[in-house]
């Protein structure tokens, strides 16, 4: 790890491991289910479109999430206490923890991200916005186990980790990264954490196919991303974009489904699909209030408090070290 100032911000790096596309992405078609890991949607156009799905009208939970947030930032400041130590594991752009920074006046701000470029644009960019706040970006893959750059001996720590991204997890790994979370704000530290809820399947369905086809393009995207970079010859007008609420198994499913026989190769490899054959490109697990905390209960967190908007889509959660 090399500690570098920079401007206000002070810069950490523990030199994640990258994920290797060409491995990944053969390793998941050779597989009797074929799937690619979701992680490999957000290259520069990817995240462009993810950004586009948020605003759609179909795709709830963005804006909910945000508005739980600003409505209920009195009581949620009282639960993560004065001057913590404030850390967000996979930070991206840091704008939902904008919502927070004026109210809870954290003692520092650690955004945790594993793409050093993107993470240090975002945390210079806090720092103009922000001034007065004490910023320790740390370069570090999230999922794994996490160590924090800075002593915290007179401080809480309290984790934030908004946007559902706790549903992309199985959720046999979802308590394997709760569990890092929580060895990461021992002894007294709290995790505040956005929870996409059980609802309509109606609801769910039309906000990963909305009608103007941003989230199929994103879909799409994948195999445009793997074509350029692996060398391969995916036509994407023989796939069609899929995806469901799966209600059995709680979770939305996202596939790429081939419309028709064929034969792909890459960088040499070739791939037989039939029509029908689908990978499996993202599953988005979706919670009731009650199943969230007992998943979070075996991670060794205990529930504090729980917000929801006035139609239950969405919901935030503070919880505390058991």
């Amino acid at each position: 790890m090399k500690q570098q100032p920079l401007n206000s911000v002070t810069f950490y790096d523990f030199h994640p491991v990258q994920a290797n596309l060409h491995d990944e992405v053969l390793r998941g078609l050779n597989q009797a289910i074929r799937g690619i890991p979701p992680k490999f949607f957000y290259d520069e156009r990817g995240s462009q479109l993810f950004d586009d799905i948020c605003n759609t009208p179909e795709y709830y939970p963005t804006r909910t999430e945000i508005g739980i947030l600003q409505h209920n930032i009195n009581a949620i400041s009282e639960c993560l206490g004065s001057e913590c130590l404030l850390v967000e594991p996979g930070s991206g752009s840091s704008e939902k923890v904008r919502l927070l920074l004026d109210d809870v006046k954290p003692q520092a701000y650690v955004p945790m991200d594993i793409s050093k470029e993107y993470l240090l644009a975002a945390a210079e960019q806090l720092a103009l916005e922000y001034p007065w706040l004490d910023i320790h970006a740390t370069c570090i893959d999230f999922t794994k186990a996490m160590t924090l750059p800075l002593a915290t001996d007179e401080h809480r720590t309290v984790a934030f980790f908004p946007g559902s991204s706790i549903g992309n997890f199985e959720p046999r790994d979802a308590i394997h990264f709760l569990k890092n979370i929580a060895n990461l704000v021992q002894p007294h530290g709290g995790l505040l954490i956005g929870v996409d809820l059980k609802k309509a399947p109606n609801i769910l369905n039309a906000a990963y196919n909305d009608t103007r086809g941003v989230t199929a393009e994103f879909n799409f995207n994948l195999l445009r991303r793997i074509n350029r970079e692996l060398h391969a010859d995916f036509d994407v007008n023989k796939f069609e974009h899929r995806a469901f609420y799966n209600e059995s198994d709680g979770r939305i499913e996202m596939h790429l489904v081939s419309t028709e026989n064929q034969e792909i190769n890459i960088n040499g490899d070739t791939f037989r699909f039939e029509a029908g054959e689908s990978i499996h490109t993202e599953n988005s697990y979706k919670y009731s209030v009650e199943e969230f905390k007992a998943l979070a209960n075996q991670a060794g967190f205990d529930l504090v408090n729980v917000w929801t908007d006035a139609d239950n889509l969405f919901s935030v959660h503070y919880y505390q070290i058991l």
